[in-house]
């Protein structure tokens, strides 16, 4: 599968070799946590010390008592952190293979018909959180009801892992995701793909689901320019969207009432030997994914690319590991920048082709930065700007070199709007 056309930057050769043969790697360490900003609270399920199965309850949330979250792997619970108000920091677990693992009752909701058994049994087998709602990017509240979902079987990322070879045996249990999806919207279920990852069998899924082709162009394949584009989120409307390899764990679960043990990553970057596809669980030691293919030197671990955030565990978004050389971030560089700045004024947003192909054309790229960064939040969802996150803006920011940068400017805008919505 060709991720992005000839012209646009590709993937590596060595990724495109590696997808012959991908390994699985369960780490020995892996780790659930949260982001300071996401002021998640906890109430703990197991103690420090105890044996858990994969799959089994560990954490639920103290407002929203619904949402529970799962172990990763089949192993004991090393340590619990948390910060104040039982915010979670992190709950970070050993592998013990032969710990076994969980099995979840899936009696009501296995034929996927059932829409409040199945977010019943999303929510308690610890996948709800493999949802994004927008406007925010935060993970849905169990009660909320989406006016559309969308579904991404392709990502048009640089060295992104292909989602063709994440669903490759899986399509039984992916159009048994969509299925049960389609239940929790009484909007469009829309499916965004480039044609090479769509089973040919898809009859019986439910009059609300669409199939959306995209040309795989970077950035078109991302989430929330598409939603954007077709169908946007706005507050009290929102909208989510979820990869399709979770789509196919959600359907794996349906089926066999276990929680599905790993995930497709790419490994990739300037400060390895080599780059490569693994099998990895949900919350993976970054560091342990690449070990063995690091080059000498100092060098940092990012999860994304353009919208690399340096870590050491494998979130519950991330599908790509990079690693850089260097032990801190070099300060971003770019001549038209400097000569802007060296002018005594203000930045100004310049129309450019290449601020044009950071959203692919599908937004109105300039008025919705100067939206942003006249801090016109009325203006900037107008232009489509509640269906983005940080991730849509990464490539602006790369192409500008802007500063502050949009993906900055954006998250303030966001949380603005969250605090006005509660208040």
């Amino acid at each position: 599968m060709a991720l992005l056309d000839r012209g646009q930057t590709e993937p590596t050769d060595t990724l495109k070799s590696a997808s012959a043969e991908i390994q699985t790697r369960i780490t020995d360490q892996c780790a659930l946590f949260s982001q300071p900003q996401d002021d998640f609270r906890v109430e703990t399920l197991v103690a420090q010390g105890a044996r858990v199965r994969q799959g089994a309850p560990v954490l639920r949330s103290r407002r929203q008592p619904e949402l529970t979250l799962v172990a990763p792997v089949a192993g004991e619970v090393a340590a619990i952190e948390f910060g104040p108000g039982r915010r979670l920091v992190h709950i970070l677990f050993f592998h013990l293979p032969d710990a076994g693992r969980h099995a979840h009752d899936v009696a009501a909701a296995r034929g996927g018909d059932d829409a409040p058994a199945t977010r019943a049994l999303l929510l308690s087998a610890g996948m709800w959180t493999r949802l994004r709602s927008r406007p925010f990017g935060r993970v849905p509240a169990p009660a909320e009801q989406p006016s559309a979902i969308f579904v991404m079987a392709l990502d048009t990322r640089l060295d992104a892992p292909p989602p063709t070879l994440a669903l490759a045996g899986r399509e039984e249990d992916f159009l048994r995701g969509l299925r049960a999806l389609a239940r929790l919207t009484a909007g469009p279920l829309v499916v965004c793909h480039d044609g090479s990852a769509i089973p040919a069998q898809i009859a019986g899924l439910g009059e609300n689901v669409r199939f959306h082709r995209i040309a795989p162009v970077h950035p078109k394949g991302l989430a929330g320019l598409q939603i954007a584009a077709l169908h946007p989120a706005e507050a009290g409307r929102p909208v989510w969207d979820v990869h399709a390899e979770d789509v196919a764990d959600f359907g794996a679960l349906l089926a066999t009432g276990l929680v599905p043990e790993t995930r497709l990553v790419s490994v990739s970057g300037l400060a390895l030997r080599e780059n490569r596809l693994m099998r990895c669980q949900p919350g993976a030691d970054l560091r342990a994914l690449c070990f063995d293919i690091v080059k000498p030197g100092p060098h940092r671990l990012l999860t994304g690319l353009h919208d690399g955030v340096e870590a050491r565990w494998l979130g519950p978004w991330a599908r790509q590991v990079v690693a850089v050389k260097g032990a801190t971030a070099p300060p971003r560089r770019h001549w038209f920048s400097a000569a802007l700045r060296s002018a005594g004024r203000p930045l100004p947003i310049i129309p450019t082709a290449a601020l044009d192909e950071a959203f692919g054309g599908l937004l109105p790229s300039t008025a919705l930065m100067r939206a942003l960064a006249a801090n016109d939040a009325e203006t900037a969802a107008r232009f489509g700007a509640l269906s983005l996150i940080e991730e849509d803006l990464a490539l602006a920011d790369y192409l500008t070199a802007a500063r502050p940068r949009f993906a900055i400017m954006l998250r303030a805008m966001l949380d603005r709007v969250a605090a006005e919505e509660r208040a």
